[in-house]
């Protein structure tokens, strides 16, 4: 709307000056017809050679005043130059065009050539980056940067959890194309898509309700990088990167391609696997076996926050409490796995805990007496 303004701005402005210049005695006459034709055709092919441009130029994005104030200078300075230029024309095909004739000329190639410069600018006022030699002035975002959810990192919901124990001081952004996402998803057919999606939803609703947490759903114009991508894991990299932002997600896939693509990214399952407790080599724990491994002799089973223990030598010990030893642990963004072997039961351990309890208090009894 706002280009549509300045582009009619632009014809009024261009039809005035013509007006005002052809309205001159000197070129209103019968002397001065030569100069009046001259005066006319080129103000409307320079006018609509300069709308043509413009509405045919691919549309690119860039909004910061100081841009516009740029593309008038640009203007002001290649202005000038054609001004140059059209002195030049005059004198090597002997035009003879009378000095206002050369004034009007003069002053409507300015008029186009600052408004192509700042149309420019205003149509790529989303990118705020000018190339200069040996310079380059680009975006700076004040504050925090933000975190740009995903609808994985919604539905899982611990960023909620983390931003409320302020782990998280950043400002958390929603765009609407996750949240339609977010919408379709609870509306899908199936069971288990259409709990999710709920749940996401539910989760997003309690961010916003928190006063702790600063959550917001971008309601901008569309830019137009974004929405050329038709997927919305692409449309988020884009997005992130034209925000300078950090992309919170927990797709382990969609982080790789966003640290291809040089976007930050704060999976929330590297965050989890980094706070959980170290397993070293040779301590002990408890846990249930729960099905068999994959290799022979092998049990799987799993702790208290999730990570998977690979169990050596308890693949017939399914649904038994088990003590193991840990062997070795990997850590990868999927994900903690644990390698022990099998050292016995729990019920064994206790049992020989409490036997080592009776007769404790008989010997100490026993030696009491003998010391009596």
């Amino acid at each position: 709307m706002l280009v549509w303004m300045f582009r009619c701005l632009f014809l009024v402005t261009i039809v005035a000056v013509l007006i005002l210049n052809l309205s001159v005695e000197e070129i209103a006459g019968e002397e001065g017809r030569r100069n009046f034709y001259v005066i006319l055709m080129s103000g409307i092919v320079l006018a609509v050679l300069a709308f043509l441009v413009d509405v045919f130029t691919p549309k690119k994005s860039l909004a910061a005043l100081a841009g516009v104030f740029f593309g008038l200078l640009v203007g002001m300075f290649f202005g000038w130059g054609l001004a140059q230029v059209v002195d030049l024309i005059n004198e090597i095909y002997r035009l003879q065009l009378s000095l206002i004739s050369l004034q009007a000329i003069k002053w409507m190639t300015g008029i186009c050539i600052c408004f192509l410069t700042v149309s420019v600018v205003m149509r790529t006022k989303d990118d705020v980056r000018f190339v200069v030699p040996y310079v380059q002035f680009t975006k700076q975002t004040k504050g925090a940067r933000p975190l740009i959810l995903d609808t994985s990192v919604i539905i899982d919901g611990r960023i909620s959890d983390l931003c409320q124990s302020k782990m998280f001081d950043a400002p958390l952004v929603v765009p609407r194309f996750v949240l339609s996402e977010l919408q379709l998803i609870a509306d899908s057919a199936d069971k288990l898509k259409r709990n999710r999606g709920r749940r996401g939803l539910d989760i997003l609703n309690q961010m916003q309700m928190n006063p702790v947490i600063d959550v917001t759903i971008d309601e901008t114009a569309s830019i137009p990088e974004v929405e050329a991508v038709k997927g919305v894991d692409q449309k988020l990299v884009l997005f992130t990167k034209s925000c300078n932002g950090r992309l919170a997600t927990t797709d382990y896939n969609l982080s790789k391609v966003a640290q291809v693509r040089e976007v930050d990214v704060v999976n929330i399952n590297d965050l989890a696997n980094a706070l959980k407790v170290a397993a070293l080599p040779g301590e002990t724990m408890e846990l249930k076996i729960i099905k068999p491994g994959e290799e022979a002799e092998q049990g799987i089973g799993y702790l208290d926050d999730g990570t998977m223990v690979v169990v050596e030598g308890a693949r017939n010990k399914i649904n038994q409490e088990v003590v193991i030893s840990v062997t070795s642990s990997l850590q990868t963004s999927a994900g903690k796995m644990i390698f022990g072997k099998f050292e016995g039961f729990v019920q064994d351990r206790s049992r020989a805990g409490r036997q080592a309890s009776d007769r404790r208090p008989a010997g100490i009894s026993t030696s009491q007496s003998d010391k009596t």
